[in-house]
């Protein structure tokens, strides 16, 4: 009976792939300030309103739903791995891009492919499940918005989703039991052009960009930057595993240029020192990689008919980061710095193909690093595209565009004879 039983259950393991639901945390995850000061707060909000929680202030009015947005490499999926490992819930990830656009309820007969009908079987034992389950759908810029609205009801205070398991229809009621809603996304990508979040849907949510400063804290989102990347470097590990806060009396150190502060660990003076040459390096790049996501997130949220140049496309996200301070070294000078930043960014830049050359001398101008060639080839490039784009309105309407086309040069002119009058009155 007991081998049985045994196999039995082994089997059932098997089948529900259970081991899939196990939260997994990263080794290299860490702890920085920014979430433990700033999103396990707001993330912590959102989870007492969808959870409920304990003692004397319990909520019976269990609803609404947690959205994350970012471009990738910001750790959304991460970041919620880690809160369902801490919270003990079985965390149930979605991958939106097996679902894919065509898919637009929660049948996993109506799906035209295998993976598309696993993650939905996936999301309805979810349902069927009910009690201390993390719903996590990730990248929902590849989902079908109608698909997301099936999620509207179980958002509100009815706590109500239609569901199918094991091909019987049935509408599961969640209400007073451990179960909350995240949606993961990045609206930045191709496919976010033709993504929209339903109305009703985000109307339910909380929504917060993890891309972005969020309220006052932009000193630790600058911050995080580099705890996230303390793992990627040898040296910067040494440091963090022998006494944490060592770090940000360092960081401290070498943005003010005193020597306030007492370092709590063992190091020896030539340890401090390299330690020191790593960190003004890593703070280099971070300001970097700063101006970079800041440029992307502006340029992605702009639409086409009011762009003044073509769009910015390189990123400076946490992923970037570790990619480069894993090759820093105390040695290194200005010069190989900002030859490994330019070098990040060229072959960064390849996967843009037609879009290369303009991304790179956007990101030469935001550095500061433009030669006098690169600064005429970039106007060029500004004036042509501005000129494209006033013609682009007209689409297949050719004799309009090249008439348009004409009076655009010939308004040129008009401005050139117009300047070297403007000069020859000076002289005189």
């Amino acid at each position: 009976f007991k081998k049985t039983k045994l196999e039995i259950t082994e089997q059932l393991k098997n089948d529900l792939k259970l081991e899939e639901f196990k939260p997994r945390v990263l080794t290299s995850f860490v702890r920085n300030k920014l979430i433990d000061q700033v999103y396990f707060p707001i993330f912590g909000n959102n989870l007492a309103k969808q959870l409920g929680t304990v003692g004397a202030n319990k909520r019976t009015d269990r609803m609404g739903m947690l959205l994350l947005i970012s471009p990738p490499g910001y750790g959304k999926t991460t970041l919620m791995e880690y809160i369902a490992n801490r919270l003990g819930l079985i965390f149930v990830k979605i991958n939106g891009p097996a679902i894919g656009h065509e898919v637009t309820n929660v049948d996993p007969a109506s799906a035209n492919n295998s993976a598309a009908r696993e993650e939905l079987k996936k999301l309805n034992l979810a349902f069927e499940m009910g009690n201390n389950v993390m719903l996590y759908l990730d990248d929902i810029q590849h989902c079908n918005p109608e698909f997301l609205q099936k999620f509207i009801s179980l958002s509100d205070g009815t706590r109500k989703i239609e569901g199918v398991y094991d091909n019987e229809p049935k509408t599961y009621d969640l209400r007073g039991k451990k179960f909350c809603v995240i949606m993961a996304g990045n609206p930045y990508t191709e496919s976010g052009e033709k993504f929209k979040i339903p109305d009703m849907l985000a109307n339910r949510a909380d929504i917060y960009n993890l891309g972005d400063i969020i309220g006052e804290t932009e000193h630790l989102f600058r911050l995080s930057l580099i705890e996230n990347s303390l793992t990627a470097n040898p040296i910067l590990q040494q440091l963090a595993s022998k006494e944490f806060e060592d770090v940000y009396t360092l960081v401290n150190q070498i943005e003010s240029k005193t020597d306030e502060g007492q370092l709590k660990g063992n190091h020896s003076s030539q340890e401090v020192e390299e330690y020191k040459k790593v960190l003004e390096k890593v703070l280099k790049v971070r300001d970097v990689l700063l101006k970079v996501n800041a440029t992307y997130i502006k340029s992605a949220a702009m639409q086409d008919e009011y762009r003044t140049e073509p769009a910015f496309k390189l990123q400076g996200s946490y992923r970037d980061m570790n990619k480069l301070v894993a090759q820093i070294v105390p040695i290194m000078n200005d010069k190989e710095l900002n030859t490994l930043l330019r070098s990040h960014y060229e072959n960064e830049a390849q996967t843009l193909t037609g879009s290369a050359e303009a991304n790179l001398l956007k990101y030469n101008e935001l550095i500061g690093h433009l030669s006098t060639d690169e600064n005429e080839r970039w106007s060029a490039i500004k004036e042509q595209f501005v000129k494209n784009n006033k013609i682009k309105g007209f689409g297949n309407a050719n004799e309009m565009a090249q008439v348009l086309s004409q009076m655009m040069e010939f308004s040129e002119n008009l401005a050139g004879i117009k300047s070297v009058l403007q000069n020859g009155l000076k002289k005189d």
